[in-house]
Parts: structure tokens; C-alpha cells; sequence
């Protein structure tokens, strides 16, 4: 085969747009310099591209490119498969959701769903593995700049009332499948929420330690307000219901001076009888 023939010609096109070479003009024809103009400037230019410097700079770019896309492919497919599961376990139940039903919403193979996943329990955990992360985020970001104790805890009820009122089935799935994860993923995540529940114990001992309240049992005022928060989905409807603004402000207005003020108020009817005894209630009392 002549080297001026065509599938020579598609070469010296190839190689030449790899290693940056001029194109050759008139290719086809059978001008005896045509081939050497060619080699020559591609030994040039792989003179450049195979120096240690060279090589190595043009490998770390394509992989760099290669991965940068690659990861940005995976990471994008990875939540739209977290979020499609979510609305799934919030409608239907972590147990009683298949991984066939996720197949079928996403439109995904089975294959194609455990390269990103190996079971159904890993997949619920990394949809709260994600809200943690995210609420921890988005936290650390926003109080940066607040020193004073009342305005971080404002600045902690609406991070997490905000970031759930948007993520409503997110938000049925933490609650609802609290206790679904087993072995090291609910290790995991106990260690996540543990961080976070902190967060807020400590801004509330920080509160009474400055401003009084310490009648009120810490543990009792951290998980106290997490129940106002964390069920609200159960009830609230944003076209019934108060803006998400007047809502935080209501809630923390109930909250934060009960603290505050709770402990100090002397009712009768706040105190149960010290000649009460402690009554224990069974449903099925009168069984053996």
C-alpha cells in the first residue's frame, strides 16, 4: 500500500491532531516530500510530548479531564438515584420497596443500580448519610459569622426546618426509618447523628449557662425541640400554614423562653402530688 494513500492520509490526520503536528497539505499527493515534511514535524512534536516534563504533563491533563468528568457523571447519576429512592421509601416503606421498583422509576437496570449500590440497605443509608452531611454543611457555613448564643440557635431551627421543608421525603425516610440500618451502617450513622445532636446540646447548655434555665434538663430541652421540628411534616402545609419565616420565629419564641423562663414558674397544677404513687398502666392490664 502506497504511505499517499488514503488510509496513510487518515493516519497522518490522526496522528497529527494527537501530537499537535501542522496538518500536511495536499496529502494525497505523491510529492515525494510530503512524507518526510510530515515525520519530521511529528518527531518534533514527540520530541516535546516524550520528555519526562511533556509526557507526564499530557497524561496527568487526560486523566485529570477524564476523571474530573467521570466523577461528575457518577456523582450526578448517584443523586438522582438517592432522590428518585427517597420519594419511593417515603410513599411506599424502606421493607416494602424493591430495588425492582427503584429500577423501574429510575430507569435503570438492576446491573446498572448495584454499580452504585450493593444492597437496599446501603442505599438507605447513604440517602441519610447525605441529609446529615448536608444539614452539617450547610450549618457549619451559615454560623460562621454569629456570636451570639440566641441568634446561632434561630440560625440552627431554620437550617434544619428550611433544608427539610424543601426535602420533605428525605425527611419522612429519617423518620420513619430510623431503626431500619443494621451493623456498621447504623454505627455510621449513629456517629453522624451524634455529631449533630451536639451541636445543638451545646448551644443550649451555652444558653443557660449565659442566661439561666438550667432547671430545665438539658437532655429533655435538646430532643424537646427536635420533636417540635422533626415531625412537623406530619402537619404543616405551606398554603395553609405560616411562612416558613413566621414559623421559625413562633416556634423558637415557644422554645427559647421556655427555657429560659420555664424552670423559674411556680404552678400548682405544673406539680403532680407527692402523694401520688406511681401509677403503672397496661392496655392489657387484666391478662396474666
Amino acid at each position: 500500500m502506497s504511505p499517499f494513500a488514503p488510509g496513510y492520509a487518515d493516519l497522518y490526520t490522526r496522528v497529527g491532531r494527537l501530537f499537535k503536528v501542522d496538518p500536511v497539505p495536499n496529502l494525497k499527493s505523491k510529492n515525494a516530500g510530503t512524507s518526510s515534511y510530515f515525520w519530521y514535524h511529528l518527531k518534533e512534536g514527540l520530541g516535546t510530548w516524550l520528555t519526562p516534563q511533556g509526557r507526564f504533563a499530557n497524561i496527568s491533563r487526560l486523566m485529570a479531564n477524564r476523571t474530573e468528568n467521570s466523577t461528575r457523571h457518577y456523582d450526578e447519576k448517584l443523586q438522582w438515584i438517592l432522590k428518585t429512592s427517597a420519594t419511593i421509601f417515603a410513599e411506599k416503606g424502606f421493607h416494602r420497596t424493591s430495588v425492582r421498583d427503584i429500577s423501574r422509576a429510575t430507569g435503570m437496570s438492576l446491573a446498572g443500580l448495584y454499580y452504585y449500590f450493593r444492597t437496599k440497605e446501603e442505599l438507605l443509608y447513604l440517602i441519610q448519610e447525605q441529609c446529615f452531611l448536608t444539614l452539617l454543611q450547610r450549618w457549619e457555613k451559615a454560623v460562621s459569622t454569629e456570636n451570639h448564643v440566641r441568634a446561632r440557635i434561630r440560625i440552627f431551627a431554620e437550617n434544619h426546618l428550611s433544608f427539610f421543608l424543601h426535602n420533605m421525603n428525605e425527611m419522612k425516610v429519617m423518620a420513619h426509618e430510623d431503626e431500619s440500618l443494621t451493623g456498621e451502617f447504623q454505627e455510621k450513622m449513629l456517629v453522624l447523628k451524634r455529631r449533630y445532636v451536639k451541636v445543638l446540646t451545646d448551644l443550649i447548655a451555652e444558653l443557660q449557662e449565659a442566661e439561666g434555665g438550667k432547671n430545665v434538663d438539658l437532655r429533655v430541652a435538646t430532643f424537646a425541640l427536635f420533636g417540635m421540628m422533626n415531625w412537623i411534616y406530619t402537619w404543616y402545609r405551606p398554603k395553609r400554614d405560616l411562612p416558613l419565616a413566621e414559623l421559625i420565629e413562633q416556634m423558637l419564641r415557644i422554645y427559647v423562653f421556655g427555657i429560659l423562663n420555664g424552670g423559674k414558674v411556680e404552678e400548682p397544677w405544673l406539680t403532680r402530688p407527692s402523694e401520688a404513687g406511681e401509677e403503672t398502666f397496661s392496655l392489657w392490664q387484666n391478662l396474666p
